[in-house]
């Protein structure tokens, strides 16, 4: 069999000989037309536009109703930024902080000792030390939320004469000797208001005068006391709609101005029983913490149901067990005070 590689090719020569078949046939048969242009290493920049200086009376006859034209080119670039400095986020709050600057009264001090609550600048006593671990649990609260709803607290009872305007105020005075804090005492106990009584301070208008005259400023009606950081609210003049007052969308503006601006204040609000009246459950919508007082040996659990239910629109109900005289723990302050060697 004869080997066809080795015929030679016509006019093969030694170059082609060693070239390949592909090579050889695109000598032959032209392929180089199917190759892309070359490139060049470097395209020619287009002319680039130049500004020309226009002067007034040239742009007035070319476009009579345009605005004219500055003279320099320059001064009128330079003056544009290169970058334009975004506009810092600012996070709108309250105008102004909403203080409290009214006139104050001094406090009974006799008073309060005769009815056996906590008496202001005097000993620690074990009644004392029950109501620091009572407000510690309610300021570690409002804190951890961090909301002025969360700093406004509710103190009512299911029934009447159970303690909860006893509970009020000493909270209240335990509650004003924290340093960085004050705290408001709101009398919302329309029909039976007791807390100026209890602390022997005058009359005078307070909530429900806000809430039914809308010139009224709530804080113009804070009353102040000698005991550095509280502040009183009077329950004000009762009229033959309270509830309906208590009720309406007024009371909303009028509670959030008692918080505006005071991230460090906290209002206790001293209401009626929440089976004896509804401002209780009316209040309820407008706080972050309740606590509920509970009398030892009185109290039922019926009557606990029903007015956890009356207050279910609060998110954080806290109990408060008054008038015990059995610990489970075997605590009693009492008896650490009253040691003496």
């Amino acid at each position: 069999m004869t080997d066809q590689s080795n015929i030679p090719v016509p006019g093969e020569g030694e170059e082609e000989r060693a070239s390949s078949l592909f090579e050889r046939a695109s000598g032959a048969f032209g392929f180089d037309a199917f190759r892309p242009s070359p490139v060049p290493g470097k395209l020619a920049e287009p002319p680039m536009k130049r500004a020309r200086m226009v002067k007034k009376a040239e742009a007035a006859q070319e476009a009579p109703y345009a605005a004219p034209v500055e003279d320099s080119f320059e001064a009128v670039t330079t003056n544009v930024p290169a970058t334009v400095p975004s506009a810092p986020v600012v996070i709108e709050g309250p105008a102004s902080a909403v203080k409290f600057a009214g006139e104050k009264h001094p406090v009974d001090r006799k008073r309060l000792k005769e009815r056996g609550m906590i008496v202001p600048d005097g000993k620690v006593s074990s009644l004392l030390e029950e109501f620091r671990i009572v407000k510690r649990q309610l300021i570690a609260s409002a804190d951890q939320i961090g909301t002025a709803r969360s700093r406004r607290i509710l103190v009512c009872s299911p029934l009447p004469g159970e303690g909860k305007t006893f509970t009020s105020v000493n909270l209240a005075i335990a509650m004003a000797s924290e340093r960085d804090g004050e705290v408001l005492l709101v009398d919302a106990d329309f029909a039976k208001p007791s807390v100026l009584s209890t602390l022997g301070l005058p009359k005078g208008p307070g909530l429900l005068d806000a809430l039914s005259d809308p010139s009224l400023k709530v804080e113009d009606l804070v009353i102040g006391t000698d005991i550095p950081g509280l502040w009183i609210l009077p329950a004000g003049n009762q009229t033959d709609a309270d509830s309906e007052w208590l009720a309406s969308a007024r009371t909303a503006e009028v509670l959030d101005r008692l918080t505006a601006g005071a991230p460090h204040r906290m209002v206790i609000f001293d209401s009626p029983p929440a089976l004896a009246a509804s401002p209780a459950a009316d209040l309820a919508k407008h706080v972050g913490q309740a606590l509920l007082v509970a009398r030892a040996d009185q109290t039922g659990r019926s009557a606990l149901e029903d007015a956890v239910q009356l207050l279910g629109a609060c998110p954080d109900i806290k109990l408060l067990l008054n008038a015990a005289t059995f610990s489970p723990s075997g605590r009693r302050f009492g008896t650490y005070y009253g040691y003496e060697g």
